[in-house]
């Protein structure tokens, strides 16, 4: 089921492991199973011991409330812990979410999606849509994404956006967007205030499509509020996704040269176990530097 409903990402995670020769292993994760609901059940336990082998986490895009907590929890656990995570389209949503609960405060932050009558709306309908009305409201095909320029203060020559696209600021980058919901742009300031970058907008500057944290702080948190996976191709990798592998494989500070210094990543081990094979069994076993272990979290 999910092999179908998520071949594209699937895809692209294999097409970046076979760029950089290694083996890779795809543990599926149900969000709703990671839930503080869920603690007494053994597939609590279970899938909190799967998500702890892995080398790096992949959140898809997606739609509706389900397992969303479970999804928030994964960004938590990937951020403070340091391991590195691809977020799309609802995925990038989730880490804003988190970040606005966990660091900002903000306990109750939620998407429109979930609760419209939350305080903090981290996340809403479009403005130039009509609320409520589902037909003909989805923002759809090919757009500009412009990667920005980031505070001096930060001490960071270039962006994980600009580093993995190879382009400099003010350049942008061509994907394909499926989504309805965005990013409040009345929260932009003091996320960043915090930390949360937003290292791409569009062309009115209004839109987010691009987050992450800064080099220094994370080996790769990364999230994009495009589908870069639907343009992914054996011979022409998607760089987010080439990103992710680079990150959980402990490569990404060589490939793009970066200064131990000022990179966390340098600083961070590989897990020395992984979940067995593609099946939910939490098993450890070795591993060799050729095999690396993502858990894509579904709903």
């Amino acid at each position: 089921k999910l092999s179908d409903s998520y071949l594209s990402v699937i895809k692209a995670c294999k097409h970046a492991a076979i760029t950089e020769n290694l083996k890779l292993s795809l543990v599926w994760i149900e969000s709703s199973n990671l839930e503080e609901s869920r603690s007494g059940e053994d597939s609590y336990k279970n899938a909190w011991e799967q998500l702890k082998s892995v080398d790096g986490i992949v959140i898809p895009g997606g739609f509706g409330v389900r397992g969303i907590d479970g999804k928030i929890a994964a960004v938590k656990y990937a951020r403070t812990t340091k391991v590195p995570i691809l977020g799309v389209c609802l995925g990038m949503q989730s880490m804003v979410i988190e970040f606005a609960r966990n660091v900002l405060g903000h306990t109750g932050a939620n998407s429109t999606e979930f609760d419209p009558s939350i305080e903090h709306k981290l996340v809403i309908e479009m403005l130039e849509h009509h609320t409520g009305k589902m037909g003909g409201t989805m923002r759809l095909g090919a757009r500009q994404t412009i990667l920005q320029k980031l505070p001096e203060a930060l001490g960071q020559e270039k962006s994980i956006a600009s580093l993995i696209y190879g382009k400099p600021e003010g350049a942008f980058v061509l994907e394909r967007h499926r989504h309805r919901y965005e990013v409040n742009p009345d929260y932009v300031d003091s996320l960043e205030g915090k930390g949360l970058l937003f290292s791409g907008k569009d062309e009115t500057n209004e839109r987010m499509e691009i987050v992450e944290l800064a080099l220094k702080e994370h080996p790769y948190f990364f999230g994009v509020q495009y589908h870069p996976e639907l343009k992914s191709r054996p011979e022409k990798v998607s760089p987010p996704f080439h990103g992710l592998i680079l990150a959980a494989a402990g490569r990404f500070g060589s490939k793009y040269e970066l200064p131990a210094e000022t990179y966390s990543g340098n600083r961070r081990k590989r897990t020395v176990s992984k979940a067995d094979g593609d099946s939910n069994s939490p098993t450890k076993k070795p591993r060799s530097e050729s095999q690396l272990s993502i858990s894509a979290i579904s709903p």
